[in-house]
């Protein structure tokens, strides 16, 4: 199961959309939401503050813009070990990660809660979408700047990267760096470091923005284990 720590307590905010914040959002004054951001952050963005803004402004737009993913994925975990599957989101809040054999892990996100199986264990546990990294995926309508503490942000020509703070996963504070394609925006792939400083790195390959999820996909099994 802590392999799967290291995505979910990202609690996993990965992804549902940057990190929604326990709490009243934080509120900026005098400046747009990513520059003041960006301000308030520990240490300089790498680039000037109004391309960090608009490489925020232009991630928002990429999530924003896309209720529904389907896509292959390589995860890394703190140990080395690489597994593999397909991502399947459906906004608001629903998710679920199919690993590949020989792995027995199934996390499913139904719009509440968040479950994560281990076939091999027969064991089941259940989170709070609001717990886990992977908010930046999930949320309906995601703005970094507002709902994150935005550390950092880099571009180059090879990718845009910004790192965000999240301090209501499950356990504590977890940092989650997204990496963006710098030409169309696109995610290309995440890294969350939890609370016990546990870091996994999850890229996305082949990913379809148009194809609709079977719904079916994000039920939660509530039943024991045969």
């Amino acid at each position: 199961m802590q392999e799967f720590r290291m995505i979910l307590i990202v609690g996993l905010s990965v992804f549902t959309t940057c990190a929604l914040a326990q709490g009243a959002p934080m509120e900026l004054h005098g400046a747009s939401p990513a520059a003041a951001a960006i301000g308030k952050a520990a240490g300089p963005a790498k680039v000037p503050t109004q391309d960090a803004a608009t490489s925020i402004q232009k991630a928002n737009a990429w999530f924003n813009a896309n209720a529904t993913m389907v896509g292959d994925f390589v995860q890394v975990g703190a140990d080395g070990k690489r597994s593999e599957g397909t991502l399947y989101i459906q906004k608001p809040g629903r998710m679920r990660f199919v690993y590949a054999k020989p792995a027995t892990l199934e996390i499913i996100a139904d719009g509440t809660s968040v479950a994560v199986r281990d076939r091999k264990l027969a064991t089941q546990d259940l989170y709070f979408i609001g717990q886990t990294p992977l908010k930046f995926l999930l949320k309906d309508r995601i703005d970094i700047a507002r709902d994150a503490k935005v550390l950092d942000v880099n571009s180059t020509s090879t990718a845009t990267t910004i790192l965000i703070e999240d301090k209501a996963t499950f356990g504590g504070t977890s940092r989650i760096k997204l990496v963006f394609d710098p030409t169309t925006s696109a995610l290309k792939q995440w890294t969350v470091v939890d609370p016990q400083g546990y870091e996994t790195l999850v890229s996305l390959f082949n990913v379809d923005l148009k194809k609709k999820p079977d719904p079916d996909l994000f039920k939660i099994n509530m039943e024991k284990f045969n």
